[in-house]
């Protein structure tokens, strides 16, 4: 979660030492490595999954979606920093009716590394006008986390089935500000903000 498709169909093969398996179905495929053929398949997969609209509206996370609403109706700035692909992301927004919910969409075509770098969320603070020290991140993914921390900002990660167990193994940022109940969100976001107010007077 939260990594390029290569790197994650890199550690899927190698994990389940699916070379082998893949490698003949590379000419199918049109491809030459046995991780871009997992990579095709996956996102054959995923493209008829998500063509539906109604399918992302039944299996978006609205707890996100509803904090997201709230930090627009403050006056708050807001962006997307995400791996996917431009194409997919503006499918899905679109099905969420968000598109004019953000400031920024930043996808995996605006820069050349990928999180745990930080330099999407560097260029999206830039973007906004920002300091990134000023900015809050939601991630869900280890790697997000990473890339949020090491861009030097406020981070809270919100644990889902896929990636719980990854975000406590990593302990990239403080238990407290790891969310495991959706109901918490909205009250950890506020507890991030006044520990980062306090934070800044002290200093």
């Amino acid at each position: 979660m939260g990594s390029s498709r290569e790197v994650a169909s890199r550690h899927i093969v190698e994990r389940l030492d699916l070379d082998s398996d893949l490698a003949v179905l590379a000419k199918e495929y049109g491809v030459s490595e046995p991780w871009e053929v997992l990579t095709t398949m996956r996102k054959e997969i995923y493209d008829a999954t998500v063509e539906d609209p109604q399918v992302i509206r039944d299996n978006q996370w609205p707890h996100t979606v509803g904090l997201l609403r709230i930090a627009r109706e403050n006056y708050c700035k807001a962006g997307l920093a995400t791996m996917s692909y431009r194409k997919e992301v503006m499918h899905v927004l679109s099905a969420l009716d968000l598109e004019e919910s953000l400031d920024l969409v930043l996808t995996r075509e605006d820069v050349k590394n990928a999180k745990p770098d930080p330099e999407i969320y560097l260029l999206g603070a830039e973007r906004l006008g920002i300091p990134p020290e000023e900015c809050l991140v939601l991630e869900d993914s280890p790697n997000g986390v990473r890339a949020g921390v090491a861009a030097g900002m406020n981070v809270i990660a919100v644990a889902t089935p896929f990636t719980v167990a990854g975000l406590h193994k990593e302990q990239v940022v403080d238990h407290e500000w790891v969310v495991h109940d959706p109901d918490r969100l909205l009250d950890t976001v506020k507890a991030r903000i006044d520990d980062h107010n306090r934070t800044v007077h002290q200093q």
